[in-house]
Parts: C-alpha cells; structure tokens; sequence
C-alpha cells in the first residue's frame, strides 16, 4: 500500500488514482477496491493473494477453485510432509481420493472398481463383496436371467463359424462355491486376486443360484439356492460365472469360458497358459466390441428421454456403455504376463493373419503366429 503523489491511473477502473492510498501488484496500481478476487468479486485486502493466469484470488477462494477435492470423502486433499498436493486417480474413471482411502477399508465396487463415495450407498451382496447402484442396474443375479445372455453368445459364436455342439450348463453362483470348483479342478489358470468364471471339467455337485435375492436397506437377502449334479458325458461339464455382475461384465467372462470350452471339446492340446487365456481373452473382447458398437447403433436410434433403466432390455443406458468401454479397456491394459501379454500377442496374431488362421496356428503349433 503506498500513497500516490504523481499521476497514476488505476488497472482496475482505468480513472486516475489522484491522492491517496493505491495498491501496487501484478506490474500495475490498483484503487484499493478495484483489486478484486476473479472467484467472488470481493475486494482482496490481503497481504498475500493467488493467482490463476492473469487472474488475482483470495487465497480460500483459490483453494476453493483450483485445490483439488477428495471424490469419496469430499474434503480438500491434503498437503504430504513435503508441501505436495498427493492423490490416487482411477486409471479410467479418473476418480481421484485421498492416498489414506486405500487403508482405511473404504469398499470399492467389485466391478467398476470406483470407491465409495460418502454421499453413495453401495450394495452389499451375501458373499462380503460391495456393488454400486450404477452397476447393480444392470447386475444378473440368477441363473435363469443369465440364460438369454448365454444363446446370445452362442450365436456370437456360431456367426465366427465356432459352434458348441455339446450342451454346457451354465450356472450362476456365488464365490464360495466358484472358490471350491476352483480348487477342485486339475486344469487351468485363475486370474488373481479373484476367479470370476470357470470351465469345468470335473465332474461334482454345485450349489446354483435358483432365485435372485431380495435388495433392501443396503443389503440382499433371501437368495435361494439349489444343488446341480455336473455329469461327465465329454471334456467340458459346465461354466460357473459369479453372480451380480453387470450384464457386460457377465457375458465378456462367459465369451472368455466358452472359449475355453471350444478349445477342449475340439481337441486342442494342452496350451500355455498365455497361449490358451490369450486367445480366450481376444474373444472376449472380440465380443465387448461387438455389444459396444451395437449399443451405439441403438443408442443413436433411442430418444434421449428413454429411461436409463432399460439396459437388461435390449437398450443401453450412456453408463452401460461407459462401463462396457471400461471392461475393454480392462483386458487391454491387463499387465499379468499370462492374461495382458497373452491377450496382446493374440490381438497382434487375429489381426494380422485372422481368427481361424490364428486358431489353425495354435492348433498345428501351440503358439501364436508371429
């Protein structure tokens, strides 16, 4: 603050500051009140004050603004020892939330992997795992529901010229009774830290959901189950998927298991594990492309005031699609070396040479084509 003697004109108001005090900032002199925040037009009579561009603000006014907020607790995230701004950001929602929210048991969806935000209420299905209203809009609970599904597929398949001749059971189920399927089947690899899908070769007694369970007060509840005897009549005796997955999510893990199933009940021998996830992986998202670019049809044709609760009806609500985009983007940056290298180097091999050429290679082979 200086008082002026000379002929000074204000940068604020462009009139001539005359005598009296004056502000002297930003290489120009301001009337005292026409030094305002860009945020809420307030004079700033601060000594310090932030800047944005050209731009003066208050200091809470900036922070306000520009100092980024935690998307699960809301508040502002806070500084580390070293005076840096630090957040995680979700690599495809690009959620961003405190580092602490990753120890602190705040629930995660378990398919689009978003955290819980304070202000969302999350579903917590009977197996401990947290499923988002989003997600649960278009979740497939029962193994009945899944059945349109799973023809859909087939026919996916029969239009790649790979029909199933055998009849596979496909049977919903929830992660204990996948867990020990899973431990009890001699072939195979399982994608950490959790198995979705199975093909199951052996014959046992699983335990199938029968009736969807009821949602209410965060929880679900009265599932009913049934008992399903798997008999051995060729190599393959059934496909478990694990329950309350969204309908994307549901049939890219179904397209990957029937895979699996082509492989064996043609006669395949015994792959690597890179070779054999890869190609399932590649059909997977063969699949996942193909239900995205028949949504945007759909979609382009569907009136904007459609319902975005239609998606288990043939039409995709913005956020199925989104979601279906992040399923993809999923198996495309996976960086296991069995899944993510196998899928990438089966991508490379069907897109040069083609599916069947691709599946004659590994026949012949074992590998992929290079």
């Amino acid at each position: 603050m200086y008082y002026s003697t000379g002929y000074r004109i204000c940068a604020g108001c462009n009139t001539e500051i005359g005598h009296g005090r004056f502000l002297s900032c930003m290489n120009a002199v301001w009337h005292p009140e026409c030094f305002r925040c860009h945020a809420c037009n307030m004079p700033i009579s601060d000594y310090e004050f932030s800047m944005s561009g050209n731009y003066p603000y208050h200091k809470t006014c900036y922070k306000e603004h520009y100092h980024p907020k935690c998307d699960v607790c809301k508040h502002f995230i806070p500084t580390n020892p070293a005076g840096l701004i630090e957040y995680r950001a979700h690599p495809f929602w690009i959620q961003k939330y405190c580092p602490s929210h990753e120890h602190d048991g705040t629930p995660r969806c378990c398919s689009c992997e978003r955290m819980e935000s304070r202000d969302t209420r999350y579903v917590a299905l009977n197996d401990g795992r947290k499923l988002c209203l989003e997600c649960l809009d278009s979740a497939i609970m029962e193994t009945s529901e899944c059945q349109p599904l799973y023809r859909s597929i087939q026919e996916f398949y029969e239009g790649l010229d790979m029909k199933i001749e055998q009849h596979v059971p496909l049977l919903l189920v929830e992660r204990q009774a996948l867990n020990e399927a899973r431990e009890g089947e001699k072939n195979g690899h399982y994608h950490m830290p959790e198995t979705r899908g199975l093909c199951l070769s052996e014959e046992r007694t699983i335990s199938t959901i029968l009736r969807r369970p009821k949602i209410g007060g965060g929880r679900t509840s009265n599932m009913v189950t049934q008992p399903y005897k798997l008999s051995r009549c060729c190599e393959v005796t059934a496909i478990l998927i694990l329950y309350g997955l969204p309908r994307l999510l549901t049939g890219s893990i179904l397209a990957h298991e029937m895979m699996h199933a082509w492989l064996r009940l043609k006669g395949y021998r015994t792959l690597r594990q890179d070779v054999e996830e890869g190609i399932c992986q590649v059909v997977a998202h063969m699949w996942l492309e193909n239900e995205l670019r028949l949504g945007s049809s759909v979609g382009a044709s569907t009136s904007s005031s459609s319902s975005s609760r239609t998606s288990k009806r043939g039409v995709r609500s913005n956020f199925e699609m989104r979601l279906g985009e992040f399923f993809r983007h999923q198996i495309e940056s996976d960086t296991s070396p069995v899944y993510g290298d196998g899928f990438r180097a089966g991508y490379q091999a069907v897109k040069k040479y083609g599916l069947p050429s691709t599946l004659r290679h590994i026949w012949m082979a074992g590998t992929f084509p290079c």
